[in-house]
């Protein structure tokens, strides 16, 4: 059994480190709002992008490791004291038959987002995990993202969140803002170059952003 499996990972943004280091009284434990889980350690590294969205807005959270299939009874432990944890919506990705985002929705009332994931193995590229996760019967609703789009689950965990976090309401905004000048200095550059240099120049950035 990988270490991963044994270990939950606990991350913190800069900001709360740096503010606990000028503070010595303040606790030392962490208290996660958002829960990042996945089936296995093969899906860490798009699960990554999840964590690596929260920390861009400051949100601390937790990452696990919890099989539907072979830790099962870790599964329902988990989701059942979800909340008494101070979790406040999860994150869960699966691949192949994908069952645990929909088992977590099963035992908690906390908001879940399913991350269908795409493994190199896989010889559907994720389809089936996507219509594992998205086709949730009535009262069990799971918010699914797109086949590993963990970044896009995490921005909406952060939206999530936002409903009751004013400050973090104006980060989103922030971020959109952003988003909005950098299509604008997009089409600029476009305008600039022409489509044929545009795309010799840029060819390697270029992404759906």
């Amino acid at each position: 059994m990988s270490k991963l499996n044994q270990n939950k990972i606990r991350h913190e943004s800069k900001e709360t480190a740096m503010n606990r280091k000028q503070s010595p009284n303040i606790d030392s434990k962490i208290n996660p709002k958002v829960g990042i889980i996945m089936g296995s350690d093969s899906d860490l590294p798009i699960m990554t992008e999840a964590a690596n969205a929260l920390s861009e807005f400051n949100i601390p959270f937790e990452i696990k490791i919890v099989s539907a299939h072979r830790t099962p009874y870790e599964l329902f432990q988990y989701a059942e004291s979800a909340v008494s944890n101070g979790i406040r919506v999860i994150i869960s990705g699966a691949g192949g038959a994908a069952h645990l985002p929909g088992m977590v929705a099963s035992l908690t009332p906390l908001p879940v987002i399913g991350v269908p994931i795409r493994s190199p193995t896989n010889p559907t590229n994720g389809i089936d995990s996507l219509y594992s996760i998205v086709q949730m019967p009535p009262g069990v609703p799971v918010a699914t993202v797109s086949i590993n789009g963990a970044r896009n689950a995490g921005i909406l965990a952060c939206s999530i969140l936002s409903i009751t976090d004013p400050v973090l309401i104006d980060r989103i905004r922030q971020f959109k803002e952003n988003l909005r000048e950098e299509i604008k200095l997009k089409n600029k550059k476009l305008d600039e170059l022409g489509h044929d240099r545009y795309l010799n120049m840029y060819r390697k950035p270029l992404t759906r952003k």
